[in-house]
């Protein structure tokens, strides 16, 4: 592996981390910063949409924070750069809580694969796609 290859691999992984990070924190506008304006995103494997990113950010807005608490790890990261396109899948594990009335609060779980259509932008790697592709779900 050259310097190249090193360098796009920690940039296409801090790339991830910063979705994870917005996803969790409800940094909303930090997602600006992981996609390109006409990205498309498919989250109905989670019960969710699959609309452009502009469509996308305000329904995360919208729908997350009934899980105030979400947390994600990301695993292994499979990259392959063709020039200035990649295509990307990422394990991840994200438990998110549910706060439940007068009940304790219901952890649910999904697991599975985040594969991303990345290109290269004069700003850095950005996604033009991410399908959710899930494994598992528990607490559902």
């Amino acid at each position: 592996m050259d310097l190249a290859q090193i360098s796009d691999r920690l940039e296409i992984e801090a790339l991830l981390t910063r979705y994870t990070r917005a996803i969790d924190t409800g940094e909303w506008d930090r997602l600006d910063d992981v996609f390109t304006p006409d990205a498309q995103i498919d989250y109905t494997a989670s019960g969710g949409i699959a609309a452009s990113y502009a469509e996308v950010k305000p329904w995360l807005a919208e729908m997350l924070p009934i899980f105030p608490d979400r947390l994600h790890q990301l695993g292994q990261v499979d990259s392959q750069v063709d020039g200035d396109e990649a295509t990307v899948a990422a394990y991840f594990y994200n438990p998110m809580v549910l706060p439940q009335q007068d009940k304790p609060d219901l952890v649910v779980e999904f697991g599975g694969i985040y594969h991303h259509r990345l290109v290269r932008t004069p700003d850095g790697w950005r996604s033009r796609s991410l399908v959710e592709q899930v494994v598992f779900k528990r607490g559902i």
